[in-house]
């Protein structure tokens, strides 16, 4: 491994994806990147490799706009021969019935306020989906359990997700309450990164803008 990229934990939330730029709720309906999403995660690969970052390996959900952006990032680094663990723990966070809804007409139905308060708030759940709470209670466990172990042993680690899913890991990383967690938005494709110490502290943390 590169000098100094020990203890390297970087996130990236997906690309655009087909219904990101149709403005619908996707949870965990499989859709794909758009042509801007794919491009955005090649400039992310390309702001990595520009940067020197070298993976030992690579986690990303099952869903495919995370498992495409994934692999578009590694084969821009010429790393897309490292191990890459896939699992449904670090899917989106389900919207239930708001599923494949436009976020406009699911405000004529419920209302814009009630909407407002399932997309940010951190315990309320929308009819049949997760709230971001219960969201983090599938993806924290695998998150300590998989991910972070790898990374505190001196590994350099890519995880490739969603915005909620890595809004749960990024409240639980940085000890964020829920009212903090609330007001954090990811972008599409810019990599957060994380350095650690030893002990899983963070060392520094910052995000890796496209210089392009």
């Amino acid at each position: 491994m590169k000098e100094g990229l020990e203890r390297t934990l970087v996130l990236v939330r997906h690309g655009q994806s087909e219904w990101n730029e149709a403005n619908l709720f996707t949870g965990w309906c499989d859709v794909s990147l758009t042509p801007l999403g794919i491009q955005e995660a090649q400039r992310a690969g390309r702001a990595l490799k520009t940067h020197g970052f070298c993976f030992n390996l690579a986690f990303t959900s099952a869903l495919r706009r995370a498992k495409d952006t994934c692999k578009l990032i590694l084969e821009e680094l010429g790393q897309d021969d490292i191990p890459v663990v896939e699992d449904g723990a670090l899917n989106e966070r389900h919207y239930g019935d708001l599923c494949g809804l436009n976020k406009a007409e699911a405000a004529e139905r419920w209302g814009e306020d009630q909407v407002h308060i399932w997309r940010r708030s951190f315990t309320e759940t929308p009819p049949g989906g997760e709230s971001l709470k219960t969201t983090a209670e599938r993806v924290i466990p695998f998150v300590e359990k998989r991910i972070l172990p790898e990374v505190v042993s001196g590994k350099s680690v890519l995880v490739a997700a969603h915005g909620n899913s890595l809004r749960s890991l990024v409240m639980d990383l940085e000890g964020l309450s829920p009212e903090q967690i609330e007001e954090l938005t990811l972008a599409t494709a810019v990599p957060r990164i994380y350095r650690l110490n030893e002990d899983g502290s963070i060392a520094e943390r910052y995000d890796l803008k496209d210089e392009e």
